[in-house]
């Protein structure tokens, strides 16, 4: 077994609140395409850039043509949840750690039994009408064609931060606290280029900060152990 990865063995099981900060790389081993890789959405070919498709003002201007996208890219539905979901909610379970932050938006870490997880940039399992505030399952939103409204007339809007628009405050604020309050923080499968979300692990003033993630960051050097492999290579190993 790789050194490293028995080191973070051990850093778990001396661990007794830890908080894993995740991000695209936790689920394109579900099959889930991440956004900036070379083979991401954002390389991808289509009318819009698809920063513009996901920002609020695309959103309100082409609603129409931000949904042909959403159904075609963003329904998370038809994947299942991998080895790195389902340890961390071993580990939550077993009572070592004590929450999930993710930029993630497809809601499996919560379908493999994560009970605590902040979800920095929402979830397109939820949804809401923009005019009455009245709740739509995800369902709804994805079998329907066209712009999805409510039975009051509204459009509905997945629970989804779009560029342009601001975190959840109490999201942020449970997910700062978490991270502050942990001994050990593991960081995986992020590139830590997306503002303000990869700020937040400069709120740790745990025990180790470590670093899983099959390139480098611009945070390597606050880590005290960085491992550049696959997040199911790793999780495979840890031990609950």
């Amino acid at each position: 077994m790789d050194e490293k990865i028995t080191q973070l063995k051990q850093l778990v099981k001396d661990s007794k609140r830890i908080v894993f900060f995740g991000g695209a790389g936790v689920s394109t081993e579900s099959g889930i395409p991440d956004f900036r890789s070379k083979d991401g959405l954002y390389n991808q070919k289509y009318d819009y850039p698809p920063e513009e498709i996901l920002s609020r003002t695309f959103f309100l201007k082409k609603t129409e043509e931000f949904y042909k996208f959403y159904r075609d890219k963003l329904d998370s539905r038809r994947y299942e949840p991998n080895v790195t979901h389902y340890k961390l909610a071993e580990l939550e379970k077993a009572g070592k750690l004590s929450a999930v932050v993710t930029q993630n938006i497809d809601g499996l870490h919560q379908r493999a039994g994560s009970k605590r997880v902040y979800e920095l940039h929402g979830s397109v399992l939820r949804n809401f009408c923009m005019k009455c505030g009245k709740s739509h399952s995800a369902e709804e939103v994805f079998s329907c064609e066209g712009v999805p409204r409510c039975s009051c007339g509204g459009i509905i809007k997945p629970d989804v931060v779009l560029y342009e628009e601001p975190l959840d405050d109490k999201t942020v604020r449970g997910a700062v606290r978490a991270i502050s309050e942990a001994d050990l923080l593991i960081i995986g499968g992020t590139s830590l280029t997306v503002y303000p979300a990869s700020s937040y692990i400069t709120y740790f003033r745990g025990n180790k900060m470590v670093l899983v993630n099959k390139s480098k960051t611009q945070y390597d050097n606050m880590a005290d152990l960085v491992i550049y492999k696959g997040l199911g290579e790793v999780f495979s190993e840890i031990e609950v």
